[in-house]
C-alpha cells in the first residue's frame, strides 16, 4: 500500500461541494487557458503560420477525442451510462446527415490555408503532440473508470475560453471568421458533457481516496493540454525550432 493511498484514508470525506470546488480550483490553477501559446493567440500576435500549426496539431488531438470516448464507453457495464456518453462520439465524428467536429475542424484547418488532406494524413505533427495525445488514449484506457471520467472534466472550463477564442479570432484574424463553427457547436456542447460527467463522478467517487484520483485525473488532462502548447510554443514562438518532419511555416506567412 502506498503511502499516498494511506494518507487519503486518514482524510475525511469531502463534502459534494468541497470535491466540486476543488475541481474548479484545478482549473483556475492548470487549464490551458493561461498559456502563453494562448495568450499571444488572444492577443493577435500569431502569424498565419503559427495558426497553421496550431490548427494542424489541434486536429491531431480533435481526431483521437472520439477514440477515447469509445475507450471509456467500451468500459462501462451500465446502459445508461453508455447512451449518454456515445453522444460525445456522435458529436464529433458526426451521425451521417451533418458534420461533426472533426470536419468542422478540417474546415478551419483549410481557413488557415492548409489542404485538409495535410491534416488527414497527419504531415508535420509535433512528435510532442503525437505523445501527448497517445498520453490521453493511454490514461483513459489503463486507469480506473472513474479516473478516466474525472478526465473529462476540463470541460467544465472550456465554454469561457471558447467564448473568448470566438471573440478574439474575428477581432485579430477577421479571415478565419467563415471556419469558427467547430467552436459554435461547443458553446452547447461541452457544459452539457460536463454536467452530466460532474455529476456521475460526484455519485461515484465515494471514498477520499477516489475524490483523490478524481482530482489528480483532472490534473494529469490539464498537464497534457498545457504540454502540447508547449511544444507549438517550442517549434513555432521562441526558440522556434521545429524538429525534422515537422510542419515548417512558409516564410512568408502573414496575419493577413
Amino acid at each position: 500500500m502506498t503511502s499516498s493511498v494511506q494518507s487519503s484514508r486518514e482524510k475525511p470525506l469531502l463534502s459534494e461541494a468541497e470535491f466540486i470546488a476543488g475541481f474548479h480550483a484545478i482549473g483556475e490553477e492548470r487549464y490551458h487557458h493561461k498559456h502563453p501559446f494562448h495568450l499571444l493567440l488572444h492577443e493577435g500576435k500569431l502569424t498565419r503560420g503559427q495558426l497553421q500549426a496550431w490548427a494542424l496539431n489541434r486536429y491531431y488531438y480533435q481526431s483521437r477525442i472520439p477514440i477515447k470516448d469509445a475507450a471509456i464507453l467500451a468500459r462501462s457495464e451500465d446502459p445508461g451510462f453508455r447512451l449518454v456518453w456515445r453522444k460525445r462520439i456522435l458529436d464529433h465524428d458526426g451521425d451521417g446527415t451533418k458534420p461533426g467536429g472533426i470536419e468542422k475542424w478540417l474546415r478551419l484547418v483549410e481557413t488557415t490555408g492548409l489542404s485538409r488532406e495535410h491534416a488527414l494524413r497527419g504531415d508535420g505533427i509535433l512528435p510532442a503532440t503525437r505523445f501527448a495525445v497517445q498520453a490521453y488514449v493511454d490514461f483513459v484506457s489503463t486507469r480506473s473508470h472513474l479516473e478516466a471520467v474525472a478526465s473529462s472534466l476540463t470541460e467544465l472550463f472550456s465554454k469561457k475560453l471558447i467564448v473568448l477564442r470566438m471573440d478574439r479570432l474575428r477581432e485579430h484574424y477577421p479571415w478565419l471568421s467563415g471556419g469558427l463553427d467547430y467552436f459554435t457547436g461547443r458553446l452547447t456542447q461541452a457544459p452539457e458533457d460536463a454536467d452530466f460527467a460532474l455529476a456521475w463522478v460526484v455519485k461515484h467517487a465515494r471514498t477520499r481516496g477516489e475524490q483523490d484520483l478524481a482530482h489528480a485525473a483532472l490534473r494529469a488532462k490539464c498537464d497534457i493540454l498545457w504540454a502540447q502548447l508547449d511544444a507549438l510554443y517550442f517549434a513555432y514562438v521562441n526558440p522556434g525550432w521545429p524538429p525534422p518532419g515537422a510542419f515548417q511555416p512558409a516564410k512568408e506567412s502573414l496575419r493577413t
